[in-house]
């Protein structure tokens, strides 16, 4: 009968019920009650000091542990260290050798005189770089974990990596570049190592040939040489070839890949290239090598004979140690 009198806007049947438990159990306002209010608040001054004195006190504490020490929870925890402290996990990097402080000047000084030289002579400086390394290629290279990424859907099923080995079977390269290009594509023979006489002999015989060929007049500059402290580079037979040819050494302190053209741009992306592929002999391995070579652009080794300068401007602002990728 009220909704027939007041129309639509007339309390329905519950709501009236509700109204006259309340008017009963004393009830009798019409307003509404008051709100507790804003939450209590956890992400305080107090509590963000007492994260972070916890996190540097043991960097490797979990945000459950965080959390439990100070009775808040995991995701005040979370957004505490993530967000306001800007902390983020990240895993050791490897690196070839534990520098002593000694080793660390020698970086720094070989960092300072390729710097000086450049500062110098400028981008003629490393126009006469030619740097190489020697690498094995294997019949069977795993593939890398973030070549295997691909982009799936919430829904997609879970993608599985099986672990594998590297294959016993594989060829040894020596690669010489520069900016302009790969100059030398050498492979050992089966059966043999790098010692001194074969390197020398290579650098006399394979490495001088191809730079009067692919590089004209770049001899007549002279060659600055970048390879590393392996033992066949510094013995004393190699050094002597390397002044009968008029070469001239890059300073190159020991254990420092990452102060070697070839190795902190090269050696990685060949690797990655090869990895998943399988070769049935040495002639398939080096094919798929020489053809990654020739699919090189310019600009991928220019930049990396480019990056030694910025390299070691980074390993002397880091007093010495390993620079970052």
């Amino acid at each position: 009968r009220m909704k027939f009198q007041y129309g639509d806007a007339c309390l329905s049947q519950q709501q009236v019920y509700e109204w006259s438990r309340k008017f009963a159990n004393g009830v009798t306002s019409m307003e509404d009650a008051p709100r507790p209010g804003q939450a209590h608040r956890v992400v305080t001054p107090e509590n963000t000091a007492a994260v972070e004195a916890i996190v540097r006190e043991n960097r490797r504490v979990t945000l459950n542990e965080t959390a439990a020490s100070l009775n808040i929870s995991h995701g005040s925890a979370h957004h505490i260290v993530h967000d306001v402290l800007q902390f983020h996990k990240v895993s050791a990097r490897w690196v070839p050798r534990q520098l002593t402080p000694e080793f660390k000047d020698r970086r720094i000084d070989a960092c300072e005189e390729l710097l000086w030289c450049f500062e110098r002579e400028g981008d003629d400086f490393l126009a006469r770089i030619v740097t190489g390394d020697e690498t094995w290629v294997h019949f069977h290279q795993p593939e890398m974990k973030r070549a295997s990424k691909e982009w799936s859907h919430s829904s997609s099923p879970k993608l599985k990596k099986f672990q594998t080995q590297p294959s016993a079977g594989k060829v040894m390269l020596t690669l010489f570049w520069d900016e302009k290009g790969v100059i030398l594509e050498h492979y050992t023979p089966r059966g043999t190592t790098v010692t001194s006489a074969s390197y020398s002999d290579l650098l006399k015989n394979h490495l001088q040939p191809a730079i009067k060929s692919k590089r004209c007049g770049l001899l007549s500059t002279g060659i600055l040489l970048q390879h590393d402290n392996a033992r066949p580079h510094t013995a004393r037979t190699t050094v002597a070839t390397i002044s009968d040819l008029h070469f001239e050494c890059l300073p190159h302190p020991a254990y420092s890949p990452d102060l070697a053209s070839s190795d902190f741009h090269m050696s990685g992306p060949l690797k990655e290239a090869m990895g998943g592929k399988t070769f049935r002999s040495d002639e398939d391995a080096c094919h798929a090598v020489h053809e990654w070579l020739c699919g090189l652009p310019k600009e991928f080794l220019s930049k990396g004979i480019h990056a030694l300068c910025k390299g070691c401007r980074t390993c002397i602002e880091h007093g010495g140690d390993y620079v970052e990728k």
